[in-house]
């Protein structure tokens, strides 16, 4: 397993979209921490998220958060996952 960093862009033509999906996104998000899938996640910026995930690869990553509600509601402009490789923290 690996640890994948996700970065999600927010459509800011839809940040009341945004906004009435975020309770169900961050539930979901919740899910995936008490399955053990996901380490951190939270805003980036004032348009985006970085969300990571344990996975077996960058698409394995994307499936796994391809049941956020925001990726559902067309929120989610764009998703860049990449393999991280920590040396310094608690995931090192």
């Amino acid at each position: 397993m690996a640890i994948i960093a996700v970065q999600y862009e927010y459509d800011a033509t839809k940040l009341d979209a945004l906004a009435a999906h975020r309770p169900a996104h961050r539930a979901h998000l919740k899910e995936l921490h008490e399955a053990g899938i996901l380490l951190a996640s939270g805003p980036l910026g004032s348009n985006g998220a970085l969300i990571v995930v344990v996975a077996e690869d960058p698409e394995a990553a994307l499936t796994v958060l391809g049941n956020d509600p925001l990726l559902g509601a067309g929120v989610i402009e764009s998703r860049l996952a990449r393999t991280w490789n920590p040396v310094i923290g608690p995931w090192k």
